[in-house]
């Protein structure tokens, strides 16, 4: 069997030593979660599936969509005995969605969150040219609170929810490191000052350690930098990059340095390496408008869920995550929100290559509904860790241009304090503390609730272009559009920050319902307001609601929804397979006319 996603899965902090553990495991489903107290973990499992994909997804050879509430993985590999001298860590990119491993029967990591990496050394359990038995068990129970993003809570597929994903489903592996090594760095870019500044955790120090950073162009080297690593567990140093070297990251020329990380010991001996990248790109406010390099640049961005027909969350290869942002591109878009689930690294690296904006974002749609008796995605303080956790991994990539924590909460104002005001606060306050360098969306439409919030949004899917126009002309006056619930405001008021209408349009159009005569919703079709007639409608609308959004002055961006139809969601620009649904050279020129924004 060719290996699936063999490609390394954290792009950005790569050493040469690295095992590959996706492909074939054994596997078993655990419907009543009491695979503990029968032994599983002390056995061979029933079945095989296919790692890195879900169990409900075909590339899986599973295919099972039932309610998984615990699934058990088993897999021998051996660790190369090369790698001697070194410890062995084993890593998991997401694990869906309450995670505990054991290697050669010693419990080595639990992790909770669908959407973040976590890694055990294994030193203690396994050296190189050893045997390492991993065993993984997944929980994901279907009903109480948890962060699942657009995944169902019902049996079934329904209106905007989609298929559960449970378990395994990013790429699992190995790799060698010293036992005082390099840790992921943090890598800030400083357009004023012409240069990176780099923070390089090391796992101790030890007397002597140095660290060393190069930083490359395809000219050679371009600066150095060395700083003592025996005092701090987290060294600084600056690489400052001569004039005639400064090349700016941005949507027409996305330049990324290479930067080489080495650990140095007292003699001189090269401890531990790895090799990153960096793009020389900032971010920053002025009034209403939210500048990349100082310049207005207008965000034309798209919605992308990152669904795929045959593997769900999982890209089936990285052609695939390729291949989506060159259709947005094709289609007109400059950048994505990527919307309710953490996207895998590799995605970020391609975004960061081809010069693609894109906004952070968690996995919670649906948080404060508590008084509607629904506990789906009610928010714990795990929410905050999870949400760290993300920031953490993904600081570094110049194609992020901002951070949203939390979508579509609507809480009523003027009632009592919630947990997830709190929550609000603090995923807002922690965003803030982990990344200066970025603005920060409290909350993404409906419920504004941190007064000093970077941005200020909405959702807005009025499908008349000219009852949507009227609703956004507003932010002239400082009264933009803002979401409401039951006709009752659910944000703080606003306050001068940048705007923009972070969901809008949605047009819901299938070309064989409408020629089946299927005029109403149904369990396989289902879009936002009236489906157009015809295609040509679809145009008119499209072009419609955009134009509301390029021709105002004060909004610096717009997503639209979305990139692809999902499932029964109807209201992409491209089918879900990919394959084309519209004129996308049409769809493009509505969007690439300059926006009132760019002008000067």
């Amino acid at each position: 069997m060719t290996q699936p996603r063999p490609e390394h899965p954290r792009p950005q902090f790569v050493r040469p030593d690295w095992l590959n553990l996706n492909g074939e495991w054994q596997f078993e489903l655990d419907r009543s979660d009491s695979g503990l107290e029968r032994g599983v973990q002390d056995r061979e499992l029933l079945q095989h599936i296919v790692v890195p994909f879900a169990p409900e997804s075909e590339l899986s050879g599973i295919e099972n969509v039932d309610f998984l509430e615990a699934v058990w993985y088993r897999k021998t590999v051996t660790i190369p005995a090369e790698w001697s001298g070194n410890d062995a860590v084993l890593h998991f990119q997401a694990v869906d969605h309450d995670a505990t491993v054991w290697v050669n029967g010693v419990e080595v990591v639990r992790h909770r969150g669908g959407f973040t990496p976590f890694s055990a050394n294994l030193a203690h359990v396994a050296r190189p040219g050893e045997e390492a038995t991993i065993v993984v068990r997944a929980r994901d129970p279907h009903k109480g609170p948890q962060a699942r993003g657009k995944q169902s809570q019902l049996y079934h597929n329904h209106s905007c929810l989609y298929t559960r994903t449970t378990g395994i489903w990013q790429t699992v592996w190995l790799e060698a490191v010293p036992s005082v090594h390099l840790r992921r760095p943090r890598i800030t870019p400083d357009v004023a000052g012409s240069a990176f500044h780099l923070e390089v955790p090391v796992s101790a120090n030890k007397p002597g350690h140095r660290i060393k950073a190069v930083l490359k162009d395809a000219d050679g080297e371009v600066a150095t930098a060395e700083v003592r690593a025996d005092l701090d567990l987290a060294p600084r140093l600056t690489l400052q990059v001569p004039a005639d070297r400064v090349r700016l990251w941005d949507t027409t020329d996305p330049h990324l340095y290479d930067v080489r990380l080495e650990l140095i010991d007292a003699d001189g001996n090269v401890v531990d390496g790895a090799d990153s990248y960096a793009g020389l790109r900032s971010v920053g406010i002025n009034g209403k408008a939210i500048l990349i390099n100082g310049r207005h640049v207008f965000q034309r961005l798209v919605l992308d869920q990152g669904y795929w027909p045959e593997s769900l969350m999982t890209a089936p290869s990285e052609e695939a995550l390729v291949r989506d942002i060159e259709l947005s591109l094709a289609a007109g878009f400059n950048g994505a929100r990527l919307h309710q689930k953490v996207f895998e690294e590799r995605f970020l690296y391609h975004a960061d290559r081809l010069g693609y904006l894109v906004w952070g974002e968690f996995g919670d749609w649906g948080s404060g509904v508590a008084d509607t008796g629904n506990d789906n995605q009610q928010p714990t303080a795990s929410y905050v860790a999870q949400w760290l956790e993300a920031v953490e991994r993904d600081y570094s990539h110049p194609s992020i241009v901002g951070w949203c924590p939390l979508n579509e909460t609507h809480q009523l104002l003027h009632d009592r304090i919630t947990q997830l005001d709190d929550v609000t606060r603090a995923m807002f306050l922690a965003t803030k503390s982990a990344d200066t360098s970025r603005p920060v969306l409290d909350a993404s439409g409906y419920s504004h609730r941190v007064p000093e919030t970077d941005v200020w949004d909405s959702h807005n899917y009025e499908q008349d272009p000219a009852e949507f126009a009227q609703q956004m002309a507003d932010l002239v006056n400082d009264k933009p559009y803002g979401n409401t619930r039951d006709g009752k405001p659910i944000s703080l008021a606003y306050d001068g920050q940048p705007y923009f209408c972070s969901e809008f349009g949605g047009i819901w159009w299938n070309a064989d319902a409408a020629a089946a005569g299927k005029d109403g919703r149904s369990a396989d079709s289902w879009g936002y307001g009236q489906r157009v007639a015809d295609e040509e409608e679809f145009y008119t609308r499209f072009a419609g609601l955009v134009d509301a959004l390029l021709d105002n002055e004060l909004m610096f961006g717009y997503c639209y929804t979305q990139l692809t139809d999902v499932f029964q969601e109807e209201n992409g620009i491209y089918n879900f397979d990919r394959s084309t649904k519209l004129d996308v050279p049409r769809i493009k020129a509505v969007q690439e006319r300059q926006a009132a924004y760019e002008k000067d």
